[in-house]
């Protein structure tokens, strides 16, 4: 059968379906090794954090101080040992001794010259103690008498003592210190020792001639008479006498 010249043939050959594309084995990107510098970093990282692991360790068994304030205040004692001056043997008996407060006020200024130039004035409270003793160093040969068929025993002492006056400087203070302007620039420049030295004595001064008429006289030789009575009494006298003769 022949076929009309305008009738298109039908296709013979049809164009390849390209095949399926196997799917590509993924690279590994390239590996990108620390540099130098940095490996130097984390090991210098390493090592600051063992040390300071180890410094709050040997801090929490306290071998090492605290680093909480690094400018905390240390005190140093660069005192120098102690010196033994002199010692001497006390045949004293401390029969009583009396605690007195006094009140100075110490004023020093100039005639015609105003007291805000040049003028001082101190007002001190001062603590002290007095003691009052029997020295039985001071006894005579007769002041002891003995009888020890009938067990009597007499003793004649001196009269009680009393001692210089003692500052308890924890208990003394300064309650108010002027000075005028004259004063003051002069100060600056010398040391104010002696004057704070004359003040310490008035106040021991005064302490020491109240203590006279303060009773503690009459108090030691009550409190020496009953010493001397329980100490004899338990030795086996039956009679003790405790005398003082007049100052």
């Amino acid at each position: 059968m022949a076929h009309s010249p305008d009738v298109e043939e039908p296709t013979t050959e049809y164009s390849a379906v390209p095949e399926k594309a196997e799917p590509e084995t993924p690279v590994d990107p390239p590996e990108h090794k620390p540099s130098f510098f940095a490996r130097l970093l984390i090991f210098v990282g390493v090592v600051f954090a063992l040390i300071v692991a180890s410094c709050f360790g040997l801090r929490a068994i306290n071998v090492l101080p605290s680093f909480d304030n690094p400018f905390a205040e240390q005190t140093v004692d660069r005192s120098q040992p102690v010196l033994l001056q002199s010692m001497r043997d006390l045949h004293r008996y401390v029969a009583a001794d009396g605690t007195f407060q006094v009140i100075v006020d110490l004023q020093q200024n100039k005639d015609n010259i105003p007291d805000f130039l040049v003028n001082r004035r101190i007002l001190f409270v001062g603590s002290g103690t007095v003691e009052t003793y029997v020295d039985f160093s001071a006894l005579s040969g007769d002041a002891l008498t003995v009888d020890n068929e009938k067990m009597t025993i007499s003793v004649k002492l001196p009269p009680p003592q009393q001692s210089q006056a003692a500052l308890d400087m924890s208990k003394s203070y300064v309650v108010e210190e002027n000075r005028g302007l004259l004063t003051s620039i002069g100060d600056a420049f010398k040391s104010d020792t002696d004057k704070q030295q004359r003040v310490y004595e008035m106040a021991q001064q005064k302490i020491t001639e109240a203590a006279k008429s303060s009773g503690l006289d009459q108090r030691a030789q009550q409190n020496t008479q009953m010493m001397l009575e329980s100490l004899f009494t338990r030795l086996g006298y039956t009679s003790v006498k405790v005398e003082f003769t007049n100052p």
